[in-house]
């Protein structure tokens, strides 16, 4: 039996990065074998073990043979015979695809070494083409080493799997489960410009891919580029640290703009329900948690509103607290402000603007939460009012304590 740390805790070293998990490989050994120097079994399709003191996972040196469509179309053969040049072979990238001996020497038979030297991303063997999920991954790594390049071979690989139909098997999950990773590496553009380039993600996610070449106006987006101006969102968002909620709501906030009849444009009047009706759909096909869901939605209904919320009444500015459910789930409130910062600031030139709005509604929630609502309601059911005059009192209360908060302006500007 024979232990190698094996992929990105070796990628991570030579890149002098904090390892992260560690992962091994072992050589020579029978899942009896491992059980009986008390390593765990966990693993469903192969043979995969915790190790009894560290937690850390050990695999079983294995190959794997395509069988069918999709990623889960693999017959896997793990034996004491497979060596660890096979196991390393059916690796997806060849960054990923080294091994540390005991004794710290490496073992790089797929010239990881020298293309990470090099800053690029490129395949182990044309079995990469075998499963979809390795462009989802490589995509991913773009995000995560933005200076690294796709290798124009393994490009034109993917841009294959792509015609051959291979991506169009991937279930929601996994395609989430990987998009959401990217979307949280440090520049989440370079995942969608590596799914653009292959043609994935107009089978993917349709509603993004069809931004690019629609234009915008000058004076609001130097960029003009509607698809420009979304990866530039998504990299403000990862620049200020966002939740996973938060840069999907930064993915989602434009969609309808793909839509805005080309006879209006650059004008997208109408652009947000578009929006909110185009992420829903995203989120229900990819099986989106609700938190992202949610926090997806109001920030593509409301965003213009936030943005201009300096210029609204006090009553505006409440019932825009109130349709953001700012007053019930103020946290989130948060979230929809940093949002609409990265979308304001995600624009040519804009990147170092301050953004007013979000302290502005900060302080009108603070004072719109000030309100002493038991005390309202109970005043009222002693004046025999029933439940719909109670919530208006309550709303009109806030409205005051918003008014004498904040120097907005007294004329109730629609919003």
């Amino acid at each position: 039996m024979k232990i190698y740390l094996v992929g990105g805790a070796v990628r991570d070293r030579l890149l002098g990065r904090a390892g992260g998990d560690r992962d091994w490989v072992v050589v020579g050994a029978t899942p009896d074998a491992m059980v009986a120097q008390g390593f765990r079994p966990v693993g469903k399709d192969f043979p995969v073990f915790l190790h009894p003191d560290t937690g850390e996972e050990y695999a079983l040196a294995r190959t794997e043979r395509k069988s069918g469509r999709g990623y889960k179309g693999f017959v896997v053969h793990a034996s004491p015979e497979v060596t660890l040049e096979e196991d390393l072979l059916r690796r997806d990238l060849s960054i990923n695809a080294m091994a540390e001996a005991p004794d710290g020497s490496l073992i790089d038979p797929h010239g990881g070494r020298a293309d990470l030297q090099a800053r690029v991303l490129r395949h182990v063997s044309p079995a990469f083409a075998e499963d979809p999920v390795r462009i989802l991954r490589l995509a991913r790594f773009a995000a995560r080493l933005p200076d690294f390049v796709v290798a124009d071979d393994t490009l034109a690989l993917m841009r294959g799997m792509v015609r051959d139909g291979e991506v169009d098997h991937l279930v929601p999950e996994r395609v989430w489960q990987e998009l959401s990773r990217g979307l949280m590496e440090i520049r989440p553009s370079r995942m969608f410009d590596v799914l653009r380039a292959c043609g994935a993600l107009a089978r993917l996610l349709p509603e993004l891919e069809a931004l690019w070449g629609v234009p915008q106006r000058a004076d609001y987006h130097p960029e003009i580029d509607t698809g420009v101006h979304a990866m530039m969102v998504m990299d403000m968002s990862a620049r200020l640290h966002a939740t996973l909620p938060v840069r999907y709501a930064c993915l989602g906030h434009d969609l309808g703009k793909g839509q805005t009849p080309a006879d209006v444009l650059p004008r997208h009047i109408g652009h947000e329900a578009r929006s909110v009706r185009l992420i829903r759909a995203v989120g229900e096909r990819l099986r989106v948690p609700n938190d992202c869901r949610e926090l997806a939605e109001v920030v593509a209904r409301e965003h213009g509103h936030i943005h201009g919320s300096e210029r609204l009444s006090a009553a505006a500015t409440v019932r825009l607290l109130e349709r953001c459910d700012a007053i019930r789930k103020p946290q989130r409130f948060l979230e929809v402000l940093q949002a609409c910062e990265c979308d304001a600031r995600g624009r040519l030139g804009w990147q170092e603007r301050p953004y007013p709005q979000a302290a502005h509604l900060q302080q009108a929630l603070s004072a719109a939460l000030s309100v002493n609502t038991a005390q309202i309601s109970a005043e009222a059911l002693e004046r025999g009012c029933q439940g719909p005059q109670i919530g208006a009192q309550i709303h009109q209360a806030r409205v005051q304590a918003v008014a004498k908060a904040l120097p907005v302006p007294q004329d109730d500007a629609p919003a």
